[in-house]
């Protein structure tokens, strides 16, 4: 901005001003060094005025950590202008009693100097840091601890001004630069087959990654590269022509099609002669004949329909775009590969070597047909030239890491992105595990069905709601929005919740247990943050207008911690958008809903008459308190598509 040009403009003169060498002893000097003054006066009314700038931008929830680094950022570069890069550590204190945040960048810098041949201990360059800390509303003192460490205090008027700010605007994201295309490819179930645990975390965590990048202002578009081609369609159209041979103009009852892809595998794999003619029928379905896109069609449509079953119950919005999509796009790959150089044969297929990379890719079998590696290519590219992607992520389990790892490689080899500009991620996951440890399946052996699974949660969410006599309380609808939003916030969160790189164990005991971090637990928490307004008869319009005009006092410690726990959401979210982990997002829901249990223990919000139980006195200020916790939840559960009901 100009504002900063200014800025680096008048410091540049200071500097030359202070250097002895640019200066004649002469009658100039006092006039210079009235100079000197007027600018540095002028240097700190604009810092003051940009830092102000940048406090107030717009509607956005500040990042108070990202601040506290600019204004830390500032002071150490100017403490040691020798250093490239000096180390920025700024995070939150775990110990409040020390303070809130801490910066413990001097210990490093000391290391720095000391390979430089520079001997300077740590405190004494976090003495000459703060010396040097820009003119700033947030910081109201700070301290050193042990051998350097920088202790900050945070302003509590200013904590107060962003509590206000935020129950004026609502939770909103941070200006963004640039508004960025982010493909996220998740779900990909394959076509005739049930969908099973493995794509419920998928579909769970993509969605969730998407909703996230949405909030934070990004362009999303969430792909389902789903497996509708190859060799197994030939198979099924053999088989249903044999089984159901009007099926041109009857629509067959091919509703179990786990089933019907079972029978027709067997006969694959026994027969001879139907395996010839699947082969056959693979040729004609790739060549577009009619009856054979007819059949295929058919298939996908069952399929479709029981997908979207699952995607209904559990709130998931996709594009799907097949392997199929990209057929005519792979020859362009092969073709690109070729032209360039790239490919080697190996008794008869085309591999792909990349440097650096321990497994080549085949781009075309020996009888000239294309493999996941091909069409992984092909989408890659269509991704990157085509949607014009900024960021792109694909969430599949870990085991798929070597493969993308090395699709990846190719794709930069050949040209198409730079890891610089492009950020492309594959965010892997841990398999699901039964309560026994082993891969989770059904007594019988078999993959679990997704929606009997969700059938199941439903179940034991009623159980759960009727053992706390909650279909008492709430009308037949309220009850049914209470049971659905329990049984599948529950099977998200427990999803959630845990690292996604690990295996997790899926119980449903675990997860509609209302203690401990659950989503029964959160959401039975937000409930009753919701219902203190309305049991003290306050509304929205009077909560509106207490945010505008009634200050967020801070002056227990208990609603100290409360005001600083919700003001660090932005900072969790800048996490997330960094390493892909959404069990942070969890971790911090469930802290401030604890943090929430411990101020309302100790503050009182609403005073009651003993004997009538009338309400004597409502402390609007603690009440604000209460709604600024609520507005966070709500918008955490959004991220996580957890989807919270006003009685429970």
């Amino acid at each position: 901005t100009r504002q900063e040009r200014e800025i680096r403009n008048l410091s540049a003169e200071i500097e030359s001003l202070k250097n002895p060498q640019n200066l004649n002893p002469s009658p100039r000097l006092d006039e210079l060094r009235e100079e000197n003054t007027r600018l540095k006066y002028r240097l700190n009314i604009l810092k003051r005025s940009l830092q102000e700038e940048k406090t107030h931008c717009g509607k956005s929830t500040m990042n108070i950590n990202q601040q506290l680094q600019e204004i830390f950022g500032e002071a150490i570069r100017t403490s040691c202008p020798e250093l490239e890069n000096p180390p920025l550590a700024v995070t939150p204190n775990q110990q409040p009693k020390f303070g809130d945040y801490q910066c413990n960048s001097a210990m490093a810098m000391a290391q720095m100097l000391k390979a430089k041949g520079l001997k300077v201990s740590p405190r004494e360059i976090a003495e000459k840091i703060i010396q040097n800390l820009p003119d700033n509303e947030l910081v109201q003192k700070t301290e050193i601890a042990g051998p350097g460490f920088i202790n900050i205090h945070l302003k509590k008027t200013f904590v107060s001004k962003l509590l206000s700010h935020l129950l004026i605007n609502g939770a909103q994201p941070p200006p963004l630069a640039a508004r960025k295309k982010v493909v996220v490819d998740f779900s990909s179930p394959n076509i005739a087959k049930e969908m099973h645990v493995g794509h419920l975390r998928s579909t769970i965590i993509g969605e969730s990654m998407s909703r996230l990048f949405e909030f934070l202002g990004y362009d999303v578009l969430r792909l389902n590269h789903v497996g509708d081609w190859g060799t197994q369609f030939g198979m099924l159209i053999a088989h249903l022509q044999d089984k159901f041979p009007d099926y041109l103009t009857v629509s067959p009852p091919i509703s179990d099609l786990q089933a019907f892809y079972k029978e027709s595998k067997k006969r694959f794999d026994e027969d001879e002669d139907f395996k010839k003619r699947a082969y056959q029928c693979v040729v004609r379905l790739q060549s577009k004949e009619p009856d054979f896109i007819k059949g295929w069609n058919l298939i996908c449509d069952v399929s479709r329909r029981e997908f979207q079953k699952v995607y209904d119950c559990l709130d998931i919005k996709l594009i799907e775009r097949g392997e199929s999509y990209y057929q005519e796009l792979m020859t362009e790959v092969v073709k690109e590969f070729d032209g360039k150089g790239l490919t080697q044969m190996d008794e008869g297929r085309k591999l792909v070597f990349v440097p650096g990379q321990s497994i080549p890719l085949t781009i075309v079998k020996s009888d000239g047909g294309y493999t996941y590696d091909t069409s992984d290519l092909a989408a890659i590219r269509q991704r990157l030239f085509e949607e014009k992607a900024d960021i792109i992520i694909y969430v599949t389990d870990s085991g798929q890491a070597t493969h993308f790892q090395v699709v990846f490689a190719a794709a930069q080899m050949i040209g198409w992105y730079d890891p610089q500009v492009t950020r492309v991620e594959h965010a892997g996951f841990g398999v699901v595990l039964g309560e026994d440890k082993k891969k989770f399946k059904t007594r019988s052996g078999d993959t679990v069905r997704l929606m009997d699974l969700l059938e199941e949660g439903l179940k034991r969410s009623m159980d759960k709601l009727k053992e706390k006599e909650r279909d008492k309380a709430l009308t037949p609808e309220e009850l049914v929005k209470a049971q659905r939003a329990v049984a599948f916030g529950c099977i998200k969160y427990a999803d959630l919740s845990h690292n996604r790189i690990n295996d997790y164990i899926f119980s449903f005991d675990k997860m509609l247990d209302d203690r401990g971090n659950t989503a029964a637990y959160l959401l039975y928490a937000f409930t009753r943050i919701r219902s203190i307004a309305r049991l003290a008869n306050i509304d929205e319009a009077m909560l509106k207008k207490a945010a505008e005009t009634t200050e967020v006092i801070l002056d227990h410690e208990k609603e100290w911690k409360l005001g600083k726990c919700i003001l660090r959401f932005p900072e969790i979210l800048q996490k997330i958008l960094d390493d892909l982990l959404l069990h942070t997002l969890c971790d911090y829901l469930y802290e401030l809903a604890t943090t929430f249990t411990e101020f309302y223990d100790s503050c009182y919000c609403v005073e009651k008459d003993r004997q009538t139980g009338e309400v004597i006195k409502v402390n609007m200020w603690r009440m604000l308190l209460c709604e600024a916790t609520a507005i966070i939840m709500a918008k955490g559960f959004e991220i996580l598509g957890i989807n919270p009901v006003q009685r429970m």
